[in-house]
């Protein structure tokens, strides 16, 4: 009987801004994370999927590794780390070449030694460099023979990893895979290209996934509304960083998750600030990975925080996601420990300030406790569902004819609007397409009447609706 062998693990460990996103970024083939020159932009464990010839593994990015941090988020990036070395079968531990030993990477290499399964050394930043002057100093760290490597140009890369997986039962490749000589090439990907970042998630949102596969939750909000918190509460474990500072998760991570038979990749996303407060680089990207986070996603959590007011840019979120046209839950966290005037205040200015998402379910929450959450996943599956739903032409055309039996569309002078039928044009959202004569001429209030007798009969609760009309030509009428 054939067994599946699970794939290896490889963990990327070093200190900040030794490339180790870069390196992450080259072994999956992918722009999945955020790089810049700049310190401490991972944050969370990120995983992604790897191939050299016919092997496969798992790769995982962390963020810059403090092991003495005590206190605040370094602490909480150590504790991620740690538990990617405890889930590698082979950790490599990247330096630098350009800046040279230090004493984080000694201290790094002491518990390395202790706790690793198996370590390899990788000196990065070595191009343009003879590679003994590169790596003659990084043999004090006694974690065996340096390897020098260029992670975005990709010198030595090849190499590496052919190095880490000798270490593992993995079976020998018979021969290079496909599109490995891109894998390693200096044409790799080693910065973020804004343009195709756009232009992917438009592909991979252009075409949804049916309602059987794996749903993809987006979880969106303004920094420290608790999103982090909400998908720790749901692992059961510390997956992500939740740290009481605006601003802790930069880059959107997707981690898998099921429930009850369900299955979900939950997308955690960078609080979404006013554009006015948006003053660093790295932070412009990580608004631009949560848009593409919601355009790619099935279904859309949007948090909110139930002990600070809601705010403009609550609303400008929200507007976003529906412009987007993607299903929608809202979960108002925070909820315990408010009094009932509190609460009472909050739900009113929810009213209010968003009625637009009348749609939407609303939930009250304690992402810390749990309170609510088996709730709110109810409404995200049920939600997805009415993403997806597929409608049948003779009872949306019913419907249509009981809606317009019981309220007409308005004349336009002495011609009254006719429709002849409906029929689905498209899911997530769910796209009506209503067919007949001179239905240029109605009004958006009766759209709206439309829209709600639709949601009511089908149950489409959850998702935004869209209602379009399509006039028939009349074929004795001459185009000038």
């Amino acid at each position: 009987m054939n067994t599946i062998s699970p794939k290896p693990v490889i963990a990327l460990v070093g200190r900040a801004n030794v490339g180790k996103s870069t390196l992450f970024n080259r072994l999956t083939r992918t722009r999945a994370a955020l790089v810049a020159d700049f310190s401490g932009l991972t944050r969370d464990r990120h995983y992604g999927e790897g191939r050299m010839g016919n092997r496969p593994y798992l790769v995982v990015d962390t963020g810059g590794f403090e092991p003495v941090a005590k206190q605040g988020i370094l602490k909480e990036m150590a504790k991620q780390t740690l538990q990617a070395i405890a889930e590698a079968d082979v950790v490599i531990f990247l330096v630098d070449a350009r800046a040279g030993l230090n004493a984080h990477d000694e201290e790094i290499a002491r518990l390395l030694r202790r706790g690793a399964q198996h370590v390899v050394l990788a000196v990065n930043k070595a191009e343009g460099m003879r590679h003994e002057a590169s790596i003659a100093e990084f043999h004090a760290l006694g974690l065996g023979e340096p390897r020098a490597i260029s992670a975005s140009h990709g010198d030595g890369v090849s190499d590496l990893i052919d190095h880490a997986l000798s270490h593992l039962d993995a079976p020998e490749p018979d021969e290079p895979g496909e599109g490995d000589e891109d894998l390693f090439s200096d044409d790799g990907p080693s910065d973020i290209d804004l343009a195709q970042e756009e232009d992917g998630a438009q592909d991979e949102a252009a075409e949804p996934e049916p309602v059987k596969h794996r749903i993809k939750l987006a979880v969106v909000g303004r920094p420290n509304v608790g999103k982090s918190t909400l998908i720790n509460t749901l692992l059961g474990e510390e997956r992500l960083v939740a740290f009481d500072m605006p601003g802790t998760t930069r880059d959107a991570i997707e981690v898998e998750f099921e429930r009850k038979g369900k299955s979900y990749t939950l997308i955690d996303t960078a609080g979404l600030r006013r554009r006015g407060k948006v003053f660093e680089a790295i932070e412009k990207f990580s608004v631009i990975k949560t848009l593409q986070a919601i355009e790619a996603s099935n279904v859309v959590l949007l948090m909110l925080d139930a002990q600070q007011d809601i705010s403009d840019q609550d609303a400008h979120i929200a507007g976003f996601v529906l412009e987007t046209g993607r299903a929608l839950v809202v979960a108002l966290n925070k909820w315990d420990g408010l009094d009932s005037e509190r609460k009472e205040f909050v739900q009113r200015e929810f009213e209010r300030k968003l009625r637009f998402l009348s749609f939407a379910k609303l939930h009250t929450i304690s992402a810390l406790n749990g309170a609510g959450v088996d709730a709110v996943l109810r409404s995200v599956n049920a939600a997805h569902a009415a993403a997806f739903a597929k409608l049948s032409t003779p009872k949306l055309t019913r419907e249509l004819i009981a809606a317009v039996e019981q309220q007409p569309p308005p004349r336009k002078g002495i011609f009254r609007p006719k429709m002849r039928y409906a029929h689905q044009g498209g899911q997530n959202p769910p796209r009506i397409v209503i067919h007949g004569n001179a239905l240029d001429a109605i009004p958006d209030s009766y759209r709206r009447y439309l829209e709600t007798r639709f949601r009511t009969a089908f149950k489409l609760d959850g998702t935004p609706l869209r209602v379009e009309f399509k006039s028939s030509r009349n074929p004795y009428v001459q185009e000038s």
